[in-house]
This record gives C-alpha cells, sequence and structure tokens, in this order.
C-alpha cells in the first residue's frame, strides 16, 4: 500500500450536491469524493501529486448541548434553506468598455428591482436541501504525475524540502500543514460558504453504525488534456459507516477497486 495519510474533517452544514438535482440543490448523504479530495487540495495541492481517495467514515458529529436527541441518532440530517443565487456575472468585455470609457459603466445591483420581479434583476431564489451536522475522516494516498521530477517552472516553495519527488514527501509535507493549522484556502464541505475544520486524528473519533447502499454517485470529473472534462460515477456502498472509494486498491474489507463509470481509464491513470 502507498503512503496513507487521514484526515478529520467536520463542519455544521455541507452540500455535495447531487448532477441530476442541480437547479434547487439536494445534497448526497455522504460525502463525495470529489468533495474530500477538494478538502485535501485546500491543505496541500502540488503539480506533481494528485489525490487518490480510498475511503471516507462517517464520524458521530459534534452536536450543540440543546441539538433534540432524535435528530442525533440518525446517520445523517437535511435541512432546509432559501438562498439568493447569482444568475449571471459581468461579462470582461464589459470591464475593458468600462475601463476605456468610465461613462458607460453601469452599475451590477445584484438585489435590485430592475424588473416586474421579487426576484431582482441579477438574482434568483431557490430552494436547497443541505446536511446539518456532519464530521468525516479521509483516508488519502498521494500519486505522482507525469510532472513529477521535471525542473521546476517557479521558484522552489520554501515549505517543501529539496530532493526527488516521492509520495512520502508529499505525505510529510501534508502532516506538517494540518498539524500547524496551514491550507492554501479555507476548506470546505461540498460548497465554499459552508467551511469545515479539519485535524489530525487522535483517536477520539467514533464512527456511525450505518449501511446503506446509495446508488451512483459522482466520483470527480477528469479534466483531459483536449479540454474534454469527463464526469466519473462508482456504485457507492456504506459498509459500517466506512465508504470504500478506492479506484487503485482494495477496500477496508478486501473489496476490489472500485469501477468508475464514464472515465478514460488509460488517461485518467496514465
Amino acid at each position: 500500500m502507498n503512503a496513507t495519510i487521514s484526515l478529520k474533517v467536520w463542519g455544521e452544514f455541507a452540500l455535495f450536491t447531487r448532477p441530476e438535482l442541480k437547479v434547487e440543490r439536494m445534497s448526497y448523504p455522504f460525502m463525495t469524493p470529489s468533495a474530500a479530495r477538494g478538502v485535501l487540495d485546500a491543505i496541500l495541492y502540488k503539480p506533481q501529486m494528485r489525490w487518490n481517495i480510498q475511503r471516507i467514515t462517517a464520524l458521530v458529529p459534534q452536536f450543540p448541548a440543546d441539538f433534540p436527541d432524535a435528530a442525533r441518532e440518525q446517520p445523517y440530517r437535511l435541512i432546509a434553506i432559501r438562498r439568493n443565487e447569482i444568475q449571471d456575472k459581468i461579462s470582461s468585455n464589459n470591464v475593458g468598455t468600462w475601463i476605456k470609457d468610465p461613462s458607460k459603466c453601469k452599475p451590477y445591483f445584484v438585489d435590485s428591482a430592475g424588473r416586474e420581479s421579487i426576484q431582482g434583476e441579477h438574482r434568483t431564489q431557490r430552494n436547497t436541501l443541505a446536511l446539518h451536522h456532519v464530521a468525516y475522516r479521509i483516508d488519502a494516498n498521494p500519486v505522482l504525475t507525469k510532472r513529477a521530477n521535471l525542473p521546476r517552472t517557479r521558484p522552489h516553495d520554501e515549505d517543501e524540502p529539496q530532493g526527488e519527488d516521492t509520495e512520502i514527501k508529499y505525505m510529510a509535507m501534508f502532516n506538517r500543514r494540518v498539524a500547524k493549522g496551514q491550507c492554501f484556502h479555507r476548506p470546505y464541505l461540498g460548497c465554499r460558504e459552508f467551511a469545515c475544520h479539519f485535524a489530525p486524528i487522535d483517536g477520539s473519533e467514533q464512527v456511525l453504525s450505518w449501511n446503506q447502499s446509495l446508488g451512483l454517485m459522482l466520483y470527480d470529473i477528469w479534466f483531459g488534456s483536449d479540454g474534454n472534462n469527463q464526469p466519473g460515477f462508482f456504485d457507492a456502498n456504506i459498509c459500517n459507516g466506512t465508504l470504500h472509494c478506492n479506484a487503485m486498491g482494495p477496500g477496508p474489507n478486501g473489496d476490489a477497486p472500485i469501477k468508475i463509470y464514464g472515465w478514460n481509464y488509460e488517461e485518467a491513470y496514465a
């Protein structure tokens, strides 16, 4: 088995959007591998490596003191949120025009009533079904990419030790950054507004007793070199609170590596 890192993440809200219900957002009941990879990238990202998510384990969250007992006993909790979302954005062509001639600048009022609607000119109200109070353990390993051990095009990072690019090197870098609470940007649980906390595993975590088949779940999006981005899906099954999502090795119970539907394996694992 390659070098493995483990991380604990938790937060009050999470939204792992189901792609078939994107207008009115609805979360998967469990963290997706792509969301887990995003959390790890927020802490340590290098072009010379990428993260392979091995498994995600649901932990007992830290509930407020007055949280209802009936809700605590559920494996997950959904909460309805109505949010104002932006419909469009200012084009770069308009910005260039305004720079050349400031008199043509038109203010962008997100919450204005510029049309005969309570929604305003540039926003729309949408309902969201998000997860409430979640905690997960992420186990993953770094995988070297084609850019590993090539000459650097940018100045060397002070946080990165000199020498050969290896999986052990990046695992040590990741663990150091987690211990210091360092990250490139604040990790989040599915959506940027749902920021999360992270910490090393300390042995006090309690795993949820949860067994469920979730059907097809989004694994990740592979950004092809030809600009053709391919979404990948896999059969998600929670066994004793753990989701096996390792496409490069066996699962915690000796299960075979998962099959990702929709990906070009020759390119994704070159």
